[in-house]
């Protein structure tokens, strides 16, 4: 893990006092940052012996889940979830041998993050999925703390800041690329040239252009036989 990604694992206010620090000592910075990272690869070894999900009190990365709407009162959620590296192994063939499936591994076309957050929803059926940010990573795994809301929790619905989430179109945010990383994935962070078919999606994109398809289809065939 390179210097500037392991610096999001800080605290923005003691990040900005390290960075002041390379300048002025870069020989304390280095023994700071030393002793930080030992502490991160300890918590590291025992998250890796911990299970795919696992709850947390409070966050770990406070500021972050501040910048989504956390709050510390009941209704609130917090879980850790470990997601595996790499790409996923194919299904065997079928069909018959063909250049096409080839390939031993795929990766998908999702983002780890939005996995981890699926794995969050399926584990906890009765919150929704608020948003999501990276923890930690090794060689094998990455760790993101989701936050997730209980629609049904007086708290919640009571609150003008997060009762949006008890809208039943915010249902199942997490499978419908709703949530922050969902909408990342999707391409909705674009707007105006290159992003012309990213919305309302791209499925829905091909869909219009098969009907148009099949539709001038037909209008020509009738227009030929009614000219016969």
């Amino acid at each position: 893990m390179n210097e500037k990604k392991f610096l999001t694992a800080v605290e923005p206010k003691k990040r900005q006092i390290l960075l002041k620090l390379k300048d002025k000592d870069p020989a304390g910075y280095k023994a700071l940052i030393t002793e930080l990272k030992a502490v991160w690869k300890e918590r590291n070894k025992a998250w890796r012996k911990e299970g795919t999900i696992e709850a947390e009190e409070k966050p770990i990365k406070m500021w972050e889940a501040r910048k989504y709407g956390y709050k510390d009162k009941p209704g609130f959620v917090t879980v850790r979830a470990k997601v595996i590296k790499g790409a996923r192994k194919r299904r065997k063939t079928s069909g018959g041998r063909k250049p096409a499936k080839s390939y031993r591994f795929k990766p998908l076309d999702k983002s780890k993050q939005v996995v981890a957050e699926e794995k969050a929803s399926t584990k906890y059926p009765n919150c929704e999925v608020v948003a999501s940010y990276w923890l930690w990573e090794d060689g094998q795994y990455k760790w993101f703390e989701i936050i997730l809301a209980d629609p049904h929790n007086p708290h919640i619905k009571n609150d003008p800041e997060i009762n949006w989430i008890c809208e039943k179109t915010q249902r199942g945010r997490a499978e419908r690329g709703l949530t922050p990383a969902g909408r990342k994935g999707r391409g909705l962070s674009r707007r105006g040239k290159g992003a012309e078919k990213v919305r309302p999606s791209r499925a829905a994109v091909t869909k219009k252009k098969v009907t148009k398809k099949i539709t001038t289809g037909a209008a020509v065939r009738k227009r030929n036989r009614n000219a016969a």
